[in-house]
C-alpha cells in the first residue's frame, strides 16, 4: 500500500493524491491526527501556509502530534508535508465553487455541475489511489481455476453484481452475494486456489468482514475494495483495491464511493479480460452473437 508521500508523486494531479489519500485514512487515525488531516483534507492551502505552532493552535493538538501524524502519512515530518501540500495547492489553484456540497436552494442544473464535477473528481482520485502491483495480484488471483464468490451489501451489492456479469461474459464463473448469511455459508466451503473478493466502502461492514476472515483462516486469497486503506477489511486482506468517493450532503458513503468502486470493477476486467486475451475474446464474442440473434427474433 502506498503511503501518501508516495500517491503525492504517482500522478499528475499529486494535489487529488495527497488529499484523496489523507480521507482514506482518516477513520483509522488517533483523535488528535483526525483533526489534522480534516484540516488538511478541508483546505491544504491552509495548512502549507501554517507553522506548526499555527497548525497546533488551529488543530487544538500539539505539536508532536502533528510530526507524529505527517511520519505516518509517509513524510520525514511536518516540514515536508508542508512542501508536498504548498506543491498540491499551486497545481490545484483557485478550489472550484463546483467543489460545494449540494444544498436544498440548488438548481437542477446546479446539482448536475456539482454532481459531475464530484464524480469526475472521484474517478481522477481513484486513479491515483489504485495501486498496480495490487491490481495485478488480484487479477492473477481472479484468473486462477478456483471458486470465485464476491460479497457486497447495499449500494457495494450492485458493484458486486456489475463485476459478476462482466466476469460471466469473459467465460470466469463466480458469484455475487448480496446477504450476510449466502456470502458466509460459501466463504467457509472455500480453500487455497479459491478467492473470496468482497467491496466495502467503509471496510467495517460486518456483513463481509466475517465472511472475508473465514475466507482468509481458509487459505483463500482475499481481495478488497474500499475506500479505506487501512480498515478491518482491508487488513484482512491479500490485495487491496483502493476506491476513493467523495461522501456530500445528498450522498452518503455507500452512494459517493459506488463510481469509485466501479472504475476498480472496470480495471480488474479489463485486466482479466487481457490476461485471459484468447479465452476472453471468444468468450465476449459467443455472447454477443447470442444478444444479437435474440434481439433479431
Amino acid at each position: 500500500m502506498r503511503s501518501a508521500a508516495e500517491g503525492a508523486t504517482a500522478a499528475s494531479d499529486a494535489g487529488d493524491a495527497l488529499t484523496a489519500t489523507v480521507r482514506g485514512l482518516l477513520p483509522s487515525l488517533t483523535p488528535a491526527a483526525a483533526r489534522i488531516a480534516a484540516l488538511i483534507v478541508r483546505d491544504p492551502a491552509q495548512v502549507a501556509r501554517s507553522t506548526i505552532s499555527e497548525l497546533s493552535a488551529l488543530a487544538g493538538t500539539s505539536e508532536s502530534s502533528i510530526v507524529r501524524t505527517a511520519r505516518a502519512l509517509g513524510f520525514a515530518g511536518y516540514p515536508e508535508l508542508r512542501l508536498a501540500l504548498a506543491a498540491s495547492a499551486a497545481r490545484q489553484g483557485p478550489r472550484s465553487t463546483l467543489s460545494a456540497g449540494i444544498t436544498p436552494d440548488d438548481s437542477a442544473g446546479e446539482v448536475i455541475a456539482k454532481l459531475v464535477h464530484t464524480e469526475s473528481q472521484a474517478v481522477l482520485e481513484t486513479a491515483t489511489q489504485l495501486d498496480p502491483g495490487q491490481l495485478s495480484g488480484a487479477v492473477k488471483a481472479v484468473c486462477g481455476g478456483g471458486q470465485l464468490h464476491i460479497a457486497g451489501v447495499g449500494a457495494s451489492g450492485l458493484v458486486a453484481q456489475d463485476l459478476q456479469q462482466k466476469l460471466a461474459r469473459v467465460g470466469r464463473p463466480c458469484h455475487a452475494h448480496g446477504d450476510s448469511q449466502s456470502a458466509l455459508t460459501s466463504a467457509v466451503l472455500l480453500g487455497e486456489g479459491d478467492v473470496f473478493l468482497a467491496v466495502s466502502h467503509s471496510g467495517e461492514s460486518r456483513d463481509v468482514l466475517e465472511p472475508l476472515r473465514r475466507a482468509a483462516a481458509l487459505g483463500a486469497t482475499t481481495v478488497v475494495i474500499t475506500n479505506h486503506p487501512m480498515s478491518s477489511a482491508a487488513r484482512l486482506a491479500d490485495f487491496v483495491l483502493v476506491s476513493a468517493g467523495r461522501e456530500t450532503t445528498f450522498r452518503p458513503g455507500a452512494m459517493a464511493s459506488r463510481i469509485s468502486q466501479l472504475v476498480v470493477v472496470d480495471c480488474l476486467f479489463v485486466c482479466v479480460a487481457q490476461r485471459t486475451f484468447d479465452l476472453s475474446s471468444r468468450a465476449l464474442r459467443i455472447t454477443h452473437q447470442a444478444l444479437e440473434s435474440d434481439r433479431a427474433h
